[in-house]
């Protein structure tokens, strides 16, 4: 996978290998990083609730993403199950705090160390296949998982899903948005932390290189099983510690709200933002979370102008109530496709980013970055 050069500025040497392996490629950018952190935890005091609770959403699907983007983006398999993992977790969160009694801030990476678990169970069979064959196995995984999610009541609730408690954290309830948005970025930085140190080490450039020629890596002396089903297990974990902070955040949790719709959007997430990108990962989940909304606005904007050049246009050749009356059906038509527009625009965007933008947003944003520090010059 290709990547721009980032130019460093005249005078930045890296003489050792800890610098060249350093978290950060410049000092600026670290400094950017850590002035975006401090603005995120000043934002509850600045923002209302619908646009925490919009960060909130964001924070979480992009730690499920982050998963998902270690198992796809590095390692070069495909999953279509991640959904599935995601629900794992939300409902082993609910279900160990309300049989166990163990705290529910202890509970979130229990719960996903319990879904990597799941998940390396899954990813046995499935190390030692690849490509359609490797996709029907995961697609297999959240059949699976659905089906045990509906019929085990004593975990999940069955058909009546599942209460999920509030966090507590040293007596305080994170009962609103703007107490649990520190607890989704405590986990959002963390989460993005561990994986990007993880694509820095042994580990990591192993993973990268089953990607990019398992052949090569095998003669090299690495283990493809092994990585393989260590990547389930990682994406696994991430897509539990987002599932539990998904349940306790909506305090309630159902079979309805993992289908493999979900684990659609969760690759088209990584595809957008960028196959490989750390950063990316939370670009694409902010994309695609936001492009239904911005979609039903501007069917709404559509719908209005809509009806007033089809009222113009019919009163040329007919009484204005009944070019109104005609106008008004055809709004509403639309109006109730609404729901389908939303969806199929998902896939639409899909589409156009494999064509135009393969290398997803983050590309698109290190070009930018790139010109804006080689300007005016062509190199």
């Amino acid at each position: 996978m290709s990547h721009v050069p980032h130019p460093r500025p005249c005078g930045d040497f890296r003489s050792t290998y800890s610098d060249d392996t350093s978290l950060f490629r410049t000092k600026v950018e670290g400094r950017i990083v850590y002035l975006g952190i401090f603005a995120l935890l000043i934002a509850p005091f600045f923002l209302n609730d619908y646009y925490l609770s919009q960060m909130i959403t964001i924070g979480i699907y992009g730690i499920a993403a982050l998963g998902l983007n270690v198992l796809v983006g590095f390692t070069g398999q495909i999953s279509l199950g991640h959904s599935a993992f995601f629900g794992f977790g939300a409902f082993a969160s609910a279900w160990l705090n309300n049989t166990t009694g163990i705290p529910v801030f202890i509970c979130i990476p229990l719960a996903g160390l319990m879904t990597t678990a799941v998940g390396m169970i899954f990813g046995i069979p499935a190390a030692r296949l690849k490509g359609l064959y490797l996709a029907i196995a995961t697609l297999a995984s959240q059949f699976i998982l659905q089906d045990f999610f509906s019929r085990a009541d004593w975990f999940s609730g069955g058909a009546y899903g599942s209460a999920a408690e509030v966090v507590n954290f040293l007596g305080i309830d994170l009962d609103t948005d703007q107490k649990y948005f520190y607890l989704v970025l405590f986990w959002v930085v963390v989460s993005f932390l561990a994986v990007s140190n993880l694509r820095r080490s042994r580990d990591g450039r192993a993973l990268v290189a089953v990607r990019d020629h398992y052949l090569s890596a095998e003669i090299m002396g690495i283990n493809l099983t092994h990585y393989r089903i260590m990547s389930f297990g990682v994406s696994s974990f991430f897509a539990g510690v987002g599932g539990a902070l998904y349940a306790h955040y909506l305090q309630y949790v159902s079979v309805e709200g993992f289908t493999i719709l979900l684990s659609i959007q969760f690759l088209a997430m990584i595809i957008i933002g960028g196959l490989g990108s750390v950063s990316g990962s939370l670009l694409g989940a902010a994309f695609i979370l936001l492009l239904p909304q911005f979609m039903e606005s501007s069917v709404a904007v559509f719908v209005e102008y809509f009806k007033i050049v089809e009222v113009w246009v019919l009163s040329l050749f007919q009484e204005a109530e009944a070019a109104l009356s005609i106008a008004n059906e055809h709004a509403r038509t639309i109006e109730q496709g609404k729901a389908y527009i939303k969806e199929m625009s998902v896939g639409a965007v899909i589409i156009l980013f494999l064509i135009f933008e393969p290398e997803g947003l983050i590309h698109r944003w290190r070009l930018i970055r790139a010109s804006w520090k080689l300007y005016p010059f062509s190199h």
